[in-house]
């Protein structure tokens, strides 16, 4: 059956098309009927559970890698299942199903029911399905569609402008990953919702040596995009050479001068920063539980005022861009600090209830396999008012950080994050670039000692985790300027 239903949904894409979403697909390939959908929701609330909630999904994952100059593998992996959601006040019931038949997926409704004990009346359930009336993918020229030779070619190029950058760069890998996911969401609400969403990314890391030094620089690409990205917005090209320019750099980096100085984070990937030390602490689930550092300060100065930090999933093509979260609420921009007080948290159903707010559609998960939590998708410090290098010309002497190894940051707010490039600087100036840097600190003491924000943009492209669970994220971010932070160092 699923092979019957990949070779029907590959007809399609391969003539440049993506269906419209719509409820009938997995009726069509699989024979859920909406029927089937409405007795297994009120099966599932035979136990005396509050609510209901069905899952489908069915994902195409292909990727494509080359290293030492070949194209090591291909692959295609197909997802298909259903879970199954039952609350009842706090509590959480959830089964799960890779077999859509009636039978199994009864069971995952009573093991997810089985969180109540006391059995209720017939709860009838009358699903009206609701459209999506907006679209922030984009579906012309769908990658997922092109034939295996022509995103060979796209890897060829990401891995030749790496290779060929400079006769130091020793080994060159590159990825090129894209799924196109399908799914259906009813509950017993009525709500019959459904998406299909696609997903590429496309990374090139670079290996650079000389006697002494040997480095490593990544760079990568992509979003809820189509091939049109690949040639007007960023070439494979480029993001081979970003990668190669980065681990070139490095070759000639020194360690990082440990101590309390000013810190300017550049735009684009310093964007990770804003993603763990701001954007976990205001995700509901944390502060409905007052584990989070920051379930005590709605309505409260968090900042210096001339910050604004907010959660959109609606801007166009962004890698964590949505047009329903995993719960079929609509996203929308959610502001979470506002000239520097916070203002909002990002909410899924079961935090929105407890915490007697409204969801915001930030309710995610990685597959049917899981049951959502509240997560970012497009998380963004807003742009001010400075040009770059005017923030860079204000310090006279301090740290400038590029991109980052990853982070760890604590309930209690404090993080380390690992810089993988830096540049010392001097009077004004970037001047020697820098490696093995630290950052340390707790996201209060950054938000209330940012005391510049730039007027650019740049994005990180992230994959986050968050209880076992991954999920595809964007984090922006202007160049900025920090007061003071601590830098470690070997120096």
């Amino acid at each position: 059956m699923v092979a019957e239903s990949n070779n029907l949904w590959s007809n399609l894409l391969l003539k440049g098309k993506i269906p419209s979403p719509h409820f009938s697909f997995f009726n069509d390939r699989f024979g859920v009927t909406p029927e089937d959908m409405r007795k297994i929701l009120e099966i599932a609330l035979t136990k005396g559970g509050e609510f209901s909630e069905l899952f489908f999904e069915y994902r195409i994952i292909n990727s494509v890698s080359m290293e030492e100059d070949i194209i090591k593998e291909s692959s295609q992996r197909i997802i298909l299942g259903a879970g199954i959601r039952v609350l009842k006040g706090e509590q959480t019931g959830y089964g799960y199903t890779n077999d859509l038949t009636i039978d199994k997926m009864r069971h995952a409704a009573l093991t997810a029911g089985a969180i109540a004990s006391i059995g209720s009346k017939h709860t009838a359930v009358d699903l009206r399905e609701k459209k999506i009336s907006h679209q922030v993918y984009d579906l012309n020229r769908p990658l997922h569609g092109l034939k295996l030779d022509s995103k060979i070619d796209l890897i060829k190029e990401a891995y030749a402008g790496a290779k060929d950058y400079d006769s130091r760069v020793s080994k060159v890998q590159a990825y090129l990953v894209d799924d196109i996911q399908v799914v259906t969401i009813a509950n017993s609400e009525g709500l019959l919702v459904s998406d299909v969403r696609p997903q590429v990314r496309l990374i090139a890391i670079a290996t650079a040596e000389d006697r002494e030094n040997r480095n490593t620089g990544a760079y990568t690409g992509g979003g809820r995009i189509g091939l049109s990205y690949f040639q007007t917005e960023r070439t494979p090209k480029h993001i081979g050479r970003k990668a190669a320019e980065e681990a070139i750099t490095l070759l000639s980096a020194v360690d990082a001068v440990a101590g309390e100085q000013p810190v300017v984070l550049g735009s684009g990937q310093s964007g990770v920063m804003i993603h763990e030390a701001v954007g976990h602490p205001l995700e509901a689930d944390g502060n409905r539980k007052k584990t989070s550092i920051m379930w005590d300060k709605l309505g409260k100065q968090v900042a210096n005022t001339i910050v604004n930090i907010y959660d959109d999933a609606t801007i166009p093509h962004k890698r964590g861009s949505l047009n329903i979260d995993d719960e079929g609420s609509f996203p929308e921009k959610t502001i979470l600090i506002e000239k520097g007080k916070l203002v909002g948290y990002l909410q899924d159903r079961l935090s929105a209830k407890l915490m007697n707010a409204a969801p915001n559609g930030h309710g995610r998960r990685q597959s049917y396999q899981y049951s959502p939590v509240p997560r970012m998708a497009n998380t963004i410090l807003a742009q001010g008012d400075y040009d770059p290098e005017e923030i860079v010309q204000s310090v006279n002497k301090g740290f400038y950080a590029v991109s980052y190894h990853g982070g760890q940051v604590q309930d209690s707010g404090k993080f380390t994050f690992s810089v993988k490039r830096g540049y010392l600087i001097e009077n004004g100036k970037l001047t020697t670039p820098v490696k093995n840097a630290t950052l340390i600190g707790t996201n209060l003491q950054i938000l209330n000692d940012v005391s510049m924000i730039g007027n650019d943009m740049g994005f990180f492209l992230g994959t986050c985790g968050k209880e076992g669970q991954s999920i595809p994220v964007t984090a922006g971010t202007p160049t900025l300027k920090i007061r003071k932070m601590t830098v470690g160092g070997r120096r």
